[in-house]
């Protein structure tokens, strides 16, 4: 189940943007749609942000973790045969 990190039935809203003239030539030959390309670009670097936040927030309790693991092992390594 993917959760959405915005509401994604909230109305558009125009915006001015600069971009370079030849990837906007390009985008346009190949019939690109940039407001879609954008969102998706967007969603993909705020999910990236919220990850390292994430990870970065929980850097201890993960390498406490890890050294626990590295030191006790699972509670299934007797059990499998790989």
């Amino acid at each position: 189940m993917e959760t959405f990190l915005f509401d994604q039935r909230a109305p558009k809203k125009s915006a001015n943007l600069s971009i370079n003239s030849d990837l906007l030539r390009q985008a346009k030959e190949r019939q690109i749609n940039l407001s879609q390309a954008l969102e998706l670009r967007l969603a993909e670097l705020l999910r990236d942000e919220k990850r390292q936040k994430w990870n970065e927030e929980n850097r201890e309790a993960i390498d406490d973790y890890n050294r626990r693991i590295e030191a006790c092992g699972t509670f299934s390594d007797g059990l499998r045969h790989f």
